[in-house]
């Protein structure tokens, strides 16, 4: 009965927001940049590094192959949940249009780099499929699955990518690093629950996943769903006076919607499982970028996943779409004990946004960079 309310609920909603909504935004023509908007947006090319490059070399890094088909995913149906073709019109080296702030549009150039990559030695993501990246880590005994997307669409098709490129071997289990929709929502198109109550899959989460999961998905869907499309502008067309880019991604797909609970639930910190052959070291940090989350750590590899609290962009404290209000002071305070733990000893940083971090003294400088960021907006305040 969860699972089910959790498809239909908002999908049913978006579904009928974008009916109603694409009609009338189709009726009305936008609007060009205000002289005030070229003024405040042409002053942050002098404030900002632009000119600093790096972060398209990283983000490039380890490319293996494009989505197929173009980057169109389809439903049974035929429809279609996800087409990064639709923001072609950002080109990687070009301006940014007077009506777009320049940051968000390099961001939107960064993140629409998409496709199947390599963070590093046996561990693979699969990136711009939908909003979040999905991760597949490969120990000696099967894989593990780090956050499955949104759409059981994007998910299936993203692992059919992977596996078009790795070798085939059995998912054993699948980590949900917060309870977000775009991190457990796809879960359906890479396992099945028969698999999971017969023990082949473990599914792992934090302390309060699936209260939260429910409060904001079924208790606040249709409320959060509408709030959500007007955060994401996932109804608008995408183009420079239309939809950009979402921040963390491109967009949010609009395919199904599933979950499939924990059969495994973090309820302390540095929590020691073996996964697939891998010691996993878990770290809870609640209340941070969603109300239960965690970080996790791979011995054998020395990398770290500090699931949404460390990406490449400052996060909100209060959403627009109204999920619980984030705690500054403790999201900052777990990434220095992340810092503290494994500041020494971690050789990569992959999340499930953006590209990684590699190298040691990068990795700690990111952290820190993050960490202050979010100290600095609690203490201000």
């Amino acid at each position: 009965m969860l699972a089910r309310h959790l498809i239909f609920l908002p999908v049913f909603l978006i579904a009928f927001i974008g009916a109603t909504s694409k009609k009338a935004l189709a009726e009305q023509e936008p609007k060009q940049a205000s002289q005030k908007t070229k003024d405040l947006n042409n002053s942050l090319l002098n404030e900002l590094p632009f000119d600093d490059k790096d972060s398209f070399v990283h983000a490039r890094r380890g490319f293996i192959a494009p989505l197929p088909d173009n980057g169109v995913i389809k439903n049974k149906d035929g429809n279609t949940v996800w087409d990064i073709g639709k923001f072609d019109f950002i080109k990687e080296n070009s301006a940014a249009p007077e009506t777009v702030n320049p940051s968000l549009w390099r961001q939107s150039q960064l993140v629409k780099l998409s496709g199947l990559f390599k963070v590093s030695d046996k561990i693979y993501q699969v990136r711009s499929a939908d909003l979040s990246n999905i991760t597949f880590i490969e120990g000696p005994t099967g894989i593990i699955v780090v956050d499955p997307l949104i759409s059981t669409e994007t998910a299936k098709a993203a692992a059919d990518l992977y596996f078009k490129h790795r070798p085939k071997r059995p998912i054993v289990a699948v980590i949900y690093t917060h309870s977000h929709v775009d991190h457990y929502g796809g879960v359906r198109g890479i396992i099945s629950e028969k698999d999971v109550k017969s023990g082949k899959v473990k599914i792992i989460a934090p302390e309060g996943f699936i209260e939260h999961a429910v409060s904001e998905n079924v208790m606040a869907g249709n409320a959060m769903s509408r709030r959500a499309s007007y955060m994401y502008g996932n109804i608008l067309p995408q183009s420079s006076v239309g939809q950009v880019g979402a921040g963390l991604g491109m967009t949010t797909s609009s395919g199904t919607i599933s979950l499939i609970p924990p059969t495994k639930i973090i309820t302390k910190n540095l929590e020691k499982i073996n996964l697939g052959g891998l010691n996993f070291v878990f770290f809870l940090a609640p209340n941070s970028e969603a109300p239960a989350e965690m970080f996790f750590y791979i011995q054998q590899y020395k990398a770290l996943c500090t699931a949404e609290d460390a990406t490449h962009t400052l996060h909100n404290t209060y959403t627009l779409r109204g999920a619980q209000i984030r705690d500054p002071l403790a999201w900052s305070k777990y990434l220095n004990e992340a810092i503290n733990i494994w500041g020494n000893d971690t050789n990569v940083l992959f999340a499930p946004h953006h590209w990684p971090v590699w190298e040691t003294k990068n990795i700690v400088n990111h952290l820190k960079i993050q960490r202050d960021m979010y100290r600095f907006i609690n203490d201000q305040t």
